[in-house]
């Protein structure tokens, strides 16, 4: 499988640059989350961090790659939306 060193930002991976696997369409994860395991033998910490464009070239304003970023408020958990599917009931 192929990886790519990605740098990270914020949380306890700042300024680390870590390998990577990149998936079927050479893109790295939109999500990456790093379990913490605590010192007294309670449940582990997971902290979360999410791929954003590492930025873009002046001319063609082409992407330069990606970074992770912190997010402290952990993963966004989001559900499918099929077309056929009713809205949600309000009452």
């Amino acid at each position: 499988m192929k990886s790519e060193n990605t740098p990270f930002r914020g949380g306890p991976l700042d300024g680390r640059v870590l390998p990577i696997l990149l998936g079927p369409t050479g893109h790295p994860p939109k999500w990456y989350e790093v379990p913490v395991p605590s010192p007294d033998g309670g449940p582990a910490t997971v902290h979360a961090y999410q791929r954003v464009p590492a930025g873009y070239t002046k001319r063609l304003g082409l992407q330069r790659g990606w970074v992770y970023e912190y997010a402290p408020g952990g993963r966004e958990h989001r559900t499918l939306k099929w077309p056929w599917s009713k809205p949600p009931r309000r009452d």
